[in-house]
């Protein structure tokens, strides 16, 4: 997007940066909700794409150093290609001091009856 100097009727550009949701899980309960939102509304792979960002977020280093895991084998189970195990998805979650919960969902039907 360009801004118009009005004195000189020039254009100058405006820089911007890319966003990335890694810059801003600065707490495990941010974390935990960004991953709760996905879990809730998201695909399989934007879920994986979440926990990508939120692994990201908590140092791909030292996140292979508590897994257990290359940091390779990291990038490749959370990038666009990869196919996390959901043991690896449990491993990566207990490194950062989070697990899966399952939960009943309240459909329409269930509440009629209730």
């Amino acid at each position: 997007m360009a801004k118009i100097d009005a004195k000189e009727g020039t254009m100058s550009k405006i820089e911007t940066t890319r966003f990335d949701a890694a810059d801003y899980l600065g707490s495990a309960e941010d974390a935990a909700a960004y991953l709760d939102a996905y879990l809730e509304d998201g695909s399989l792979a934007e879920l994986r794409a979440a926990l990508d960002t939120v692994a990201r977020s908590r140092g791909m280093s030292d996140l292979a150093q508590k897994t257990g895991l290359t940091r390779a084998g990291l990038y490749k189970s959370l990038g666009k290609r990869g196919n996390p195990s959901l043991e690896t998805i449990q491993t990566i979650l207990h490194a950062m001091g989070m697990r899966l919960a399952i939960e009943p969902v309240e459909s329409e039907e269930k509440r009629e009856y209730a």
